[in-house]
């Protein structure tokens, strides 16, 4: 299961980054993955901007694997900036997160995230959950075209 286009991936924690890593070489997901460890490098990759700004705009991902717990700018507010530009407002946007907390899902869904995925503790559930969002966004789900 694969395609051109990368995951991006915005996940402070290095021993979540790792095992997300680990999840998509389980799971045989071969699409590039672009790891964002704040809200901010999210936001450069995405807009151009930043570290970013000057070069080409990166190729919009399939996903975006959104935490909301985050330094400097977090998830929601993330989301918030994803949804209000014309170029960015219909990207695929996952939650995937350790909070279950009500408001966080209230908040998530108002702002338009596409799901609200909470973290397993396990490791053998954590690899099933990324196979399943791996089959979906990145094999089943029909992305909008580019061009249109």
């Amino acid at each position: 299961m694969a395609t051109d286009r990368p995951i991006l991936l915005v996940e402070d924690n290095p021993d979540d980054e790792a095992l997300t890593l680990r999840a998509f070489a389980k799971n045989k997901i071969a699409n590039p993955v672009i790891v964002a460890r704040d809200g901010v490098e999210a936001l450069d990759y995405l807009f151009g901007t930043g570290a970013h700004a000057g070069g080409k705009l990166g190729t919009k991902p399939s996903v975006v694997l959104l935490d909301l717990k985050l330094p400097r700018i977090d998830g929601l507010e993330v989301l918030r900036r994803i949804r209000a530009d014309k170029q960015t407002r219909l990207l695929p946007v996952v939650i995937l997160t350790t909070s279950k907390e009500q408001q966080d899902i209230y908040e998530a869904y108002s702002l338009g995230a596409n799901s609200y995925i909470r973290k397993p503790v396990d490791f053998e559930k954590f690899i099933h959950a990324v196979g399943q969002l791996g089959l979906y966004w990145l094999s089943l789900n029909e992305p909008v075209d580019d061009q249109f």
